[in-house]
C-alpha cells in the first residue's frame, strides 16, 4: 500500500504525538494526553495538522496508531477482573514463577504480584503430554461448573492456559467452547496468544492479554467511531511490539502485542535514519515525557527478542518483572522522561523517577496544579527551555513555579539554591540513562561507545549531548521531526507479523517433512495477518531458536527461506555452532552425545518497503554566526555560559554551529554543550560532533 496522505498517532504518558505525511512533507504536533479519553488527544492533534495542510478527515488514506495504554494498564494494575483457567496442579504457576532469582541473597526479595489473584484461578483435570498426546481427557463437567462460577463472579475476561497446549491446543479450544456457552466474555487462549514452551511465561502472557483486552477493545472501538463521525473513511492500523502493522481487529484480540508499540515506532524511526546514512552501529535514544528507551540498531535493524519484562521491581534487574512472551523489539526502558519527578531519599541523595507527573497535572512549570519538581522544571531553571516557546508556544511555562517546586522538594532539604538543585537533578537523570545504556550494551556483548547515537522524543535532544559525554560517544544525530519521532516511525513501519511455534527437533532425528509443514503453517498464519493491510509482495524471515540439549535457553539462528531436505541437518547444525561462537566466543565441540536441537521456529512476514534515499554525512566547514545569545547552564563547565540561540529553520546544509548552543524548533530544542559543535545535514538532521574526537 503506497498512500500519499498517511497519519501516525502515538499516545504517550505525557504527550500525544501526531505526524501527517502529505505531499512528501511531514506536518506534526504534540498535545497533552487525556487520561479519561485518550482518543480525544488524537482528534485534537489531527485537527491541528489538518488545519495546517487545508485537508479534511475524508482525505486521510491510512491512520497508524501506537499507544502505551496496554503497558500502563499492566504497570498500574488497571486492567479487567480476569479469571484464569488452567490444568489441575498448575494453578499457582504464575505466582511460583521459576527458580530464577535476580538477587539470590536477598531474603526480602520483592517480585511483582500475579495479575490474577489465587481466588480467581481455576484448575480442571485433563492433560496433554510433552509430545502433544492426550494423557487424560478434559473434565468437561468440572469445566462447566467453573464456567458457571465465572458467569456469576463479576469477571470481565477469561484466560485459558493448559500445560503443553502449544503442541496440542484441542483442550484449550474445547474449554473456550464450554465457557462461551455460559458467559459472553472475551476469552484468550495461550495456544493463540503465545504458542511457545515454558508454562510460566506462556501463562503470564495469556493472563496479561485477557487483563487488558476489554479496556483496549473499548478504546479502539471509540477511536474508530469518533474518526468516522468526523468523516474519516480510511482504515486504522496498529503498530505492534515487533515493529509491524496489524489491523485494529487483530490488535483488539491480541492487545498484549501492543505493550511496546509506541517505543517500537521509535526504534523503526532510528533504523530508518541509520539506513539513510549507512550507519551499521547505532544506539537509539528516545526520551519522552514519561520514560526513556534505549535500543541497539545493527545492520539497519533493531535487535529483537521473544520475551521482555514489564513492571520491574528493581531497576535494570532482569527477572524482577512480569515476563511477556511475544515478539518484541528489544530495548531497555526506564522512568526518565521530562515528567519524571525528582525527590530526595532517606540518605540525602537526589533521585528521579520512576513516578511521573504525566500530563495531569504535569510538571510544576506547566501551571496545571503540579507542585512536585520534574525533569522539565530542572531544564527550565537551567535555561535549556524557552518558557515562551515550549511546544510551539502552546504551553506557557512558569520559571517561578519550577524554582519553588525544586526548592521545596530538593533544594531546601540539601541546602542548595534552585540552580544547584536543578543541576543535581539533571546530572542524576543523565547518569541513570547512561547506566541503562551501558547495561543494555553489555548484556548484548557490545561496547556502547562504538555506536553513533540517534536521539529523538520531546526531551532527548535536551539531554543527548550530555549523555554522549558520559558514554564516550563522539557523534549524535538529531533527525528532523525528532520531537515526534515515534509517530514518524509509524509511517515507515511495514505491514508485518511474526508467528512462532515451539517444537523440540533434534538434529540427529531431523525430519525435513515435519519442519517444512510447520514452517508452511507459520508462514500462512503470518502472511494472513499481513494481507489485511497490503496486496504487495511479502518477504519472509525464518529463524530457528536453538540450543545444545540440556541448556536453559536458546539463541536465534537465521534459516534460508526454502524447502529443507534431510541433508540440511548438517548445515543447520553448522550455522548454530557458528552463531554460538559469535555469542559466547566458541562452540562446544568434542563432547560425545551433545545433541543440537531446535526449540522454537519463527516466521516473520512483512511487505516490501522502498529503500530511503541515501544521505552522506557532512562535518561542515561553513561556520554559522548566531545573532541571538542567552545564558544557559552548561553541565560540562558546571556554570552558565553565553550560549548561541539558533532556529533550526535558519540553518542550511553544511552550516556548523559552535557549542555551546541551543537549536530551537517547535516540538523540542537541541542542547549543544560546550564539548560539541553541530552541523546541519543535507536531509535536515543535526549532527552533534565531539570537538576532541572530530578528526577520528
Amino acid at each position: 500500500m503506497t498512500s500519499s496522505i498517511r497519519l501516525g498517532a502515538d499516545i504517550g504518558g505525557t504527550f500525544t504525538d501526531i505526524a501527517l505525511e502529505y505531499r512528501g512533507a511531514i506536518h506534526s504536533t504534540k498535545v497533552l494526553t487525556s487520561y479519561a479519553a485518550p482518543e480525544q488527544a488524537i482528534l485534537d492533534g489531527i485537527d491541528i495538522v489538518l488545519a495546517e495542510t487545508g485537508i479534511g478527515y475524508a482525505d486521510l488514506e491510512i491512520v497508524i496508531h501506537g499507544t502505551t495504554l496496554a503497558t500502563n494498564a499492566l504497570i498500574e494494575r488497571r486492567g479487567a477482573k480476569t479469571a484464569f483457567v488452567t490444568t489441575e496442579g498448575f494453578r499457582d504457576v504464575i505466582e511460583m514463577r521459576t527458580e530464577s532469582r535476580f538477587d539470590q541473597y536477598d531474603l526480602t526479595i520483592q517480585l511483582p504480584k500475579p495479575l490474577v489473584p489465587r481466588e480467581d484461578r481455576f484448575a480442571v483435570a485433563g492433560r496433554i503430554g510433552a509430545q502433544g498426546q492426550e494423557l487424560a481427557p478434559l473434565d468437561e463437567a468440572a469445566l462447566a461448573a467453573v464456567a458457571e462460577r465465572i458467569a456469576t463472579g463479576g469477571y470481565a475476561a477469561v484466560a485459558i492456559g493448559f500445560i503443553h497446549a502449544y503442541l496440542n491446543p484441542a483442550h484449550e479450544r474445547r474449554a473456550r467452547e464450554i465457557i462461551a456457552a455460559h458467559c459472553d466474555l472475551p476469552i484468550s487462549l495461550s495456544s493463540e496468544v503465545s504458542p511457545q514452551m515454558r508454562e510460566f511465561e506462556r501463562f503470564n502472557t495469556v493472563c496479561a492479554n485477557a487483563y487488558v483486552r476489554p479496556q483496549m477493545a473499548s478504546y479502539l472501538q471509540r477511536l474508530q467511531v469518533r474518526l468516522t463521525e468526523r468523516g474519516a473513511r480510511c482504515p486504522v492500523f496498529m503498530i505492534h511490539s515487533g515493529g509491524g502493522l496489524v489491523s485494529v481487529e487483530t490488535a483488539a484480540e491480541f492487545p498484549v502485542r501492543l505493550v511496546e508499540s509506541g517505543p517500537a515506532g521509535g526504534a523503526i524511526f532510528a533504523a530508518d535514519v541509520a539506513r539513510r546514512f549507512g550507519l551499521e552501529r547505532v544506539v537509539s535514544y528516545d526520551m519522552g515525557g514519561t520514560t526513556a528507551k534505549i535500543c541497539l540498531i545493527e545492520d539497519f535493524s533493531p535487535k529483537t527478542a521473544r520475551t521482555f519484562e514489564v513492571a520491574r521491581t528493581t531497576r535494570f534487574a532482569k527477572g524482577s518483572g512480569m515476563p511477556v512472551s511475544i515478539p518484541v523489539i528489544e530495548m531497555i526502558e526506564i522512568g526518565a522522561g521530562g515528567g519524571s519527578l525528582a525527590w530526595v531519599d532517606a540518605m540525602g541523595r537526589i533521585q528521579t523517577g520512576p513516578e511521573s507527573a504525566g500530563s495531569e497535572p504535569g510538571p510544576a512549570c506547566y501551571q496545571r496544579g503540579g507542585a512536585r519538581p520534574a525533569i522539565t522544571d530542572a531544564d527550565l531553571v537551567l535555561g535549556k527551555i524557552d518558557p515562551e516557546n515550549f511546544a510551539g508556544g502552546a504551553i506557557r511555562l512558569s520559571r517561578d513555579l519550577a524554582e519553588a517546586a525544586i526548592l521545596g522538594a530538593v533544594g531546601d532539604r540539601l541546602g542548595l539554591d534552585a540552580g544547584a538543585a536543578a543541576f543535581g537533578i539533571g546530572e542524576v537523570v543523565d547518569e541513570n540513562m547512561a547506566n541503562a545504556a551501558r547495561v543494555h550494551a553489555v548484556e548484548n556483548g557490545k561496547n556502547i561507545s562504538d555506536n553513533i547515537m540517534v536521539a529523538f522524543g520531546g526531551a532527548a535532544p535536551l539531554h543527548a549531548a550530555r549523555l554522549c559525554e558520559k558514554l564516550g560517544i563522539g557523534d549524535c544525530l538529531i533527525p528532523p521531526g525528532a520531537g515526534v519521532g515515534s509517530a514518524i516511525g509509524f509511517l515507515k513501519a511495514p505491514f508485518g507479523y511474526e508467528a512462532l511455534a515451539s517444537r523440540i527437533i533434534g538434529m540427529s532425528a531431523f525430519d525435513a517433512e515435519q519442519v517444512n509443514a510447520l514452517i508452511a503453517d507459520l508462514k500462512a498464519t503470518a502472511e494472513g495477518f499481513v494481507r489485511q493491510g497490503t496486496e504487495g509482495a511479502i518477504l519472509s524471515e525464518i529463524t530457528a531458536f536453538m540450543r545444545y540439549r540440556g541448556q536453559g535457553w536458546e539463541i536465534p539462528v537465521p534459516l534460508p527461506d526454502r524447502p529443507f531436505t534431510a541433508e540440511d541437518a548438517v548445515l543447520i547444525g553448522a550455522d548454530f555452532r557458528a552463531a554460538y561462537a559469535r555469542f559466547f566466543g566458541r562452540a562446544i565441540d568434542g563432547l560425545s552425545g551433545l545433541e543440537v536441537e531446535i526449540v522454537t521456529l519463527s516466521v516473520k512476514a512483512m511487505d516490501e518497503r522502498p529503500a530511503p534515499a541515501p544521505v552522506t554525512l557532512t562535518r561542515g566547514a561553513r561556520i554559522h554566526e548566531p545573532s541571538v545569545w542567552r545564558a544557559v547552564f552548561d553541565p560540562a563547565a558546571a556554570r552558565h555560559l553565553d550560549t548561541a540561540i539558533v532556529a533550526r529553520a535558519d540553518l542550511s546544509p553544511g552550516d556548523r554551529v559552535r557549542g555551546p548552543a541551543v537549536i530551537t524548533e517547535r516540538e523540542t530544542s537541541t542542547i549543544v554543550t560546550s564539548p560539541f559543535d553541530t552541523v546541519m545535514q543535507p536531509d535536515g538532521s543535526l549532527l552533534l560532533l565531539r570537538k576532541d574526537m572530530a578528526d577520528e
